[in-house]
């Protein structure tokens, strides 16, 4: 039955009551958000600044840490300008003597111009000094210094100095923020900073080879891995992305532009993009940016330096062109089942590797080039495919820093705890990289499975996969070759604070151990660095305060006597025949011309190196005067510490190489090859100096003192 129910009147008083209370109730929520949104963005603006200052105030404090320490060890500004240039050793002198060259040219345009048309730095040649090596820094340094109005209180070597320790600034700035970009914390940059400094003799040598390509290169390269490294985050704005890659580009150019090994390095790094691209765990598009940059990069410093056929010729540009190409025949790599998906893989890695060799091999074939020959040969030599005799294999496989990294630079992190912590940090990660990279290759569909890929993936960003990566592979470079520990260590420091500091990391081992709360993870992640660096300023700060109080002087008599004598006593166009170290010093020291130098990325250089260095083999003096002179040389520099040299093993000595070199039977007690002769003629630095007739005929002493023996080849019609 239905019936009818009057309706029930709303009273308009009431419904507007409601309206009111409800908008209330709005508008107070939006005012709670607005305050708690405010506050966060308040914390964030304070922790920025505090994070950003005490950045900037640790970078600084270690280049003026660094300076001091090299003002203590020599007495920097007491010496004389001729031993501040000596205590430039090898092929550092060789690289001032061209900044102070362009400061000495009455113009700019005369200075650049006495560079490209040299004819000092190698006999009876003229080579262009911009072409042949990576000094544009130094050209840049002296045309700043001629425009600042610094002259009349800062001298040029300060000027110069100066801005290598500056660098140093930068360096260590761009080493706290990656570190702070892969934390979350400007704690994790301070840790990874201070890390660096208390771990000096391992992670720089800036203080003592200040103008090694190095120590200009490796700043420019820190601020690149930053940068990349804030280009890996997700959903960055189009603007903010653009401004990145600029960065990128920037930090990059100037990396290859000032070492001339920056292709090699910039190869590993892409083997870090290529690997990761493989397994999923970067985007292809920002992956693919980075290979143009780092080949744009390469091409337009090969442009600046006159077309260089060794950056032609590198692996990096056709590593990364094949990459590029294989991705045009292959663009469905990432689909398809586990086993699908790895044999395609296998697959692109074949095809990539047989097309870097094809277009490596086409290029040096077409353009001839033989500038990096020596590189390959020592490899070849130093990872067992094949003894060699090469006279510069050798020379490079026979030198310390060539070797293998030495335990003892593992016993000096662990003091500092790095080792350790970053043994922890990089086990962890190796792990859930290794579950990530298998899960990304398989299908996996199912909800379960999603999520656990999903949390993985939060654990393994794509910044800290790169850094994981590039961690990896430089750690095995630098225990191949100890020279390039210093590209390794600096990002240990990094890696390690970034683990200890990481919310990610340790909220995954609390709930390993069902013992996650979100205030025991902070307080972990934040109480373990804190009470690190209390320890870390506890036991090493007083040895650092005693360091900087510990004062020496620079002492080499020998040396600041030959070079007085060669200013004083040689015609300035006089040549000068002699090892490649001290050459260097000869350049910048006296300004004379030079047959050789340690500059050793030139086929024709080494050639004639090696023929320079038969003073110190088994020969006639007929020969080795024959041969000095096809240099154009006036005088040869004999050093005892090389003819008598006990630094080496037997089979490692100078002498020893040029004998293995020449088919001659080595000195001393010890195994021979059995091809090997002995030789017609006794040697030469040893023979010379008992002026018999043979000898005396060609060669007049003109200057001795304990350490070197100068020696005028006379002038046969």
């Amino acid at each position: 039955m239905t019936t009818i129910r009057q309706r029930k009147e709303i009273k308009v008083a009431e419904v507007y009551e409601d309206n009111q209370s409800q908008e209330e109730e709005e508008e107070l929520e939006r005012q709670l958000l607005t305050e708690v949104y405010s506050g966060r963005g308040l914390w964030k603006i304070l922790s920025l600044t505090i994070g950003g200052t005490i950045g900037l105030c640790i970078g600084f404090l270690t280049s003026v840490y660094l300076a001091t320490l090299h003002e203590n060890d020599l007495w920097f500004s007491n010496i004389k300008e001729v031993e501040r240039e000596i205590s430039f050793r090898t092929e550092c002198g060789l690289y001032y003597s061209y900044y102070k060259q362009m400061l000495q040219a009455p113009t700019i345009s005369k200075g650049v111009h006495g560079l490209i048309y040299d004819n000092k730095t190698e006999s009876m040649r003229t080579i262009n000094i911009l072409e042949r090596m990576n000094i544009y820094q130094e050209v840049f340094l002296s045309i700043l210094y001629r425009v600042l109005p610094i002259q009349t209180y800062l001298e040029p070597v300060y000027f110069y100095i100066y801005t290598l320790f500056g660098l140093q600034a930068m360096y260590v700035t761009a080493l706290y923020v990656t570190s702070w970009l892969l934390s979350g914390t400007w704690l994790s940059g301070l840790l990874a900073a201070f890390w660096y400094v208390i771990n000096r003799i391992d992670t720089t040598r800036v203080e003592f080879t200040i103008p090694l390509r190095e120590n200009w290169a490796l700043p420019f390269f820190a601020v690149q891995i930053a940068a990349i490294t804030y280009l890996l985050r997700p959903h960055l704005q189009p603007l903010c992305e653009r401004l990145t890659l600029l960065a990128v580009f920037i930090s990059t150019f100037l990396f290859s532009l000032t070492w001339q090994f920056n292709q090699f390095m910039m190869l590993m790094q892409a083997l870090v993009l290529f690997i990761l691209d493989c397994l999923n765990m970067l985007p292809t598009t920002k992956v693919t940016w980075l290979y143009v940059i780092q080949v744009t990069s390469l091409l337009l410093v090969c442009v600046l330096q006159f077309f260089n056929s060794m950056i032609l010729g590198s692996l990096l540009i056709s590593f990364n062109l094949s990459v590029l190409i294989a991705r045009k025949f292959q663009k469905n790599l990432k689909t398809g089942s586990f086993l699908s998906r790895l044999l395609k893989l296998l697959f692109h890695l074949a095809l990539v590797l047989c097309l870097t060799i094809f277009l490596n091999s086409f290029i040096k074939q077409f353009l001839n080039l033989k500038s990096d020959e020596h590189i390959f040969k020592f490899l070849k030599a130093k990872f067992g495919f094949g003894a060699t005799r090469d006279f510069d294999a050798n020379l490079y496989l026979c030198e310390e820093a060539f070797g293998l990294l030495p335990f003892n630079t593992l016993e000096r992190l662990s003091q500092t705890l790095l080792f350790y912590v970053y043994m922890f940090v990089l086990s962890i990660m190796v792990i859930v990289a290794v579950v990530v990279g298998l899960r990304n290759l398989s299908d996996s569909t199912n909800v379960q499975s999603m999520h656990n890929k999903g949390t993985c993936t939060i654990l393994l960003k794509p910044g800290t996969a790169y850094n994981l990566m590039h961690s990896i592979l430089f750690g095995c470079l630098a225990f191949s070759t100890m020279r390039m520990k210093y590209l390794w260590t600096s990002h240990m420091c990094v890696f390690a604070s970034f683990g200890l500091c990481s919310s990610d990391i340790w909220e995954l081992l609390l709930k390993l151990v069902h013992l996650y709360t979100p205030k025991r993870m902070k307080m972990i992640r934040y109480s373990i660095p804190v009470l690190i660096l209390i320890y870390l300023c506890y036991k090493f700060w007083p040895g650092m305060m005693a360091e900087l109080s510990e004062l020496r002087e620079f002492y080499d008599p020998d040396t600041v006597e030959l070079m007085n004598w060669i200013k004083s006593n040689t015609p300035r166009k006089a040549v000068f025949a002699g090892s490649m170290q001290l050459l260097a010093g000869v350049k910048l020291c006296t300004g004379r011309t030079l047959t050789n130098h340690p500059h050793y990325e030139d086929k024709g250089l080494r050639e004639r190196t090696k023929e320079v260095y038969q003073i110190y083999a088994k020969r006639s003096p007929e020969e080795v005067y024959s041969l000095l002179r096809s240099f154009g040389t006036d005088y040869v520099i004999l050093e005892d510490s090389i003819c008598y040299e006990r630094r080496h093993n037997r089979g490692c000595r100078l002498r020893d190489l040029l004998d293995i070199a020449n088919g001659h039977v080595m000195d001393g007690p010890g195994e021979n090859d059995p091809d090997l002769k002995p030789a017609k003629h006794p040697r030469f630095c040893e023979e010379i100096k008992r002026n018999s007739p043979s000898y005396s005929a060609h060669f007049t002493r003109v200057f001795q003192n304990k350490t070197f023996h100068v020696y005028k080849l006379s002038r046969h019609k």
